[in-house]
């Protein structure tokens, strides 16, 4: 008799997005998920409490396996921040292209739905950029301790709704290979790093144009 192959969180991912790709449906319950994929409904409780944290973990996975991508090459004293920022991006929407189906899926058209599925990509994301050596306007590094830590805070949430948009961008996308998702990114991107820089004009005009195209074309 063949051995069983061990129940593992990733193989949880595959058969769940498998039932979503054709059935265009959550499973009825975990019980009749379970038993279609041959283990035992407590097994599923090992890696999951429902359907709903399989999908707000997902793209969370997904976020994470592109760090671990891009770890070797940001790991490079000369990489500077906004391309390590750039690196992780690139692999995550990579990540996403390769599984458009099942993660428009699981974003779904309502906002309150993808709010909710966004949830642990959020934390994730913020501890990503916490690590990231941002170069202080010079008031800032003389400030006190609790407008640093302001600071820190708000940029964190700036380049997450950055980030947001970037994947709300994305699901509109209709360019070849959405090529154009990754001239957003990176306009996007080098706007505000030039902000941080104090030199944004010509950066702002030149994603102005790029942004009046797309929406007008």
């Amino acid at each position: 008799m063949q051995e069983q192959t061990p129940l593992t969180q990733e193989k949880i991912f595959e058969q769940y997005g498998d039932y979503l790709l054709n059935h265009g449906e959550r499973p009825k319950n975990v019980y009749l998920f379970a038993k279609d994929n041959g283990f035992e409904e407590k097994e599923f409780y090992h890696f999951f409490s429902g359907f709903d944290q399989i999908e707000k973990e997902m793209l969370d996975h997904l976020f994470r396996k592109s760090l671990e991508l891009a770890e070797e090459v940001n790991a490079s004293p000369e990489i500077l921040t906004k391309e390590k920022l750039l690196n992780v991006y690139f692999i995550f929407f990579e990540n996403l292209t390769i599984n458009r189906s099942l993660v428009l899926s699981i974003l779904g058209t309502a906002k309150a739905q993808e709010i909710q599925v966004l949830q642990n990509l959020r934390r994730t994301h913020r501890r990503f950029v916490a690590t990231l050596d941002f170069n202080e306007w010079e008031m800032i590094e003389k400030a006190k301790q609790d407008l640093r830590r302001f600071n820190e805070k708000a940029r964190q949430e700036t380049l997450w709704l950055h980030f947001v948009s970037a994947i709300d961008f994305w699901k509109k996308d209709t360019s070849p290979d959405f090529e154009k998702t990754d001239i957003f990114v990176e306009k996007t991107i080098d706007t505000g790093f030039e902000l941080i820089e104090n030199e944004p004009l010509r950066k702002v005009i030149d994603l102005g144009k790029f942004l009046w195209k797309e929406k007008f074309r």
